[in-house]
């Protein structure tokens, strides 16, 4: 079906998903088949109730997602990707972040504020901070509450570990001396426009900053995905595994056309 997973990319993703043993007397399905349901779910954003049966149950893959998500192996996943794909164009990194409207079946739960859900005055939202290499390759994501500051979330994109770039892209929202001081300690220079209320702005080269549209496209790319643009998921733990899922699918078409 249009959207499954290619040989190409399966010979790659294949190995790193756990193999499944059968429940008692029943055979375990194949991995493949319940991996392309994922990708129709994340696709389509449709209902697991409503997966097409060519997939197989829609209990079962249902199942075998969450238990994948308790696994981390979706994070694994992008892990391995980004660590195989280094190349020149990690000299540049930039952040960014989007905010996604959180269905209201997927935000009306106790506790949607734990699950990175926020009040704004259009609703539920959730915020994805990301971080991206020179190519606006995703290398990881920060998810919070809509209503955050994207300064806030600097700490924990700082922590994603990657290797060091030499420039470092973001726009007025990220400026503050506690980013500026912790990239020149570490021997990353900042490239981020000073805010207009600063008595001594820092220079800024806007030659390189032209580089940080590449993050806005890849917000744009992981938004094709129905399931990424408009939150159905309730829970942290399952928005974040088909964040890295549709994160594993930019990467894909790099080794293909590599190799």
């Amino acid at each position: 079906a249009r959207g499954d997973i290619s040989d190409e990319h399966w010979n790659i993703v294949g190995p790193l998903l756990p193999p499944e043993r059968g429940r008692g007397c029943r055979p375990s399905h194949d991995n493949r088949r319940f991996f392309n349901g994922m990708l129709y779910a994340l696709r389509t954003g449709l209902p697991w109730r409503d997966l097409p049966a060519e997939y197989g149950n829609w209990n079962s893959v249902h199942r075998r997602f969450r238990r994948w998500c308790a696994q981390g192996v979706f994070d694994l996943i992008l892990e391995t990707l980004v660590e195989l794909g280094i190349t020149d164009d990690w000299k540049i990194q930039m952040v960014d972040s989007t905010s996604v409207r959180g269905h209201s079946q997927a935000a009306g739960a106790k506790g949607a504020l734990k699950e990175g859900f926020g009040r704004s005055r259009g609703g539920f939202t959730s915020k994805i901070h990301a971080r991206a290499d020179g190519q606006g390759r995703p290398l990881g994501f920060v998810l919070t509450g809509g209503e955050a500051s994207d300064y806030n979330a600097v700490p924990d994109l700082l922590a994603i570990p990657v290797g060091k770039p030499r420039l470092f892209l973001a726009d007025k929202g990220y400026d503050g001396d506690f980013l500026r001081e912790e990239l020149l300690i570490h021997g990353i220079r900042p490239v981020i426009p000073p805010k207009a209320n600063r008595k001594n702005p820092p220079a800024c080269d806007f030659r390189a900053y032209k580089d940080r549209n590449r993050i806005e496209r890849m917000f744009n790319r992981l938004k094709q995905f129905r399931r990424v643009a408009t939150r159905y998921d309730k829970t942290r733990k399952s928005f974040s595994a088909f964040l890295a899922l549709a994160a594993a699918k930019i990467w894909l078409p790099y080794f293909v056309n590599r190799t």
